[in-house]
């Protein structure tokens, strides 16, 4: 994936709705992460890969709340 260069001059010439659509785009990815690297840990607690202290169950309803919360929070792209 190409990087571009941006400046803070970049950023302040896009037009308010186009910040607001890339900066929910960019939270609704993180969270999106952040929900699956919770399901791969419990996944990897599971099959013994990590030691498990009661965690895959913690870590699923962690993924659940945190989609739930970005679904509810940000919406999708476009529907500002």
């Amino acid at each position: 994936m190409p990087t571009a260069d941006w400046t803070k001059n970049d950023w302040n010439a896009l037009a308010d709705d186009v910040q607001l659509a890339l900066s929910r785009e960019a939270l609704r990815r993180a969270a999106d992460t952040l929900a699956e690297h919770a399901e791969l840990l419990a996944l990897e607690m599971e099959h013994g890969t990590l030691n498990d202290r009661g965690g895959p169950d913690a870590l699923r309803l962690f993924a659940a709340v945190v989609r739930a919360t970005n679904q509810d929070a940000f919406g999708p792209v476009g529907h500002a």
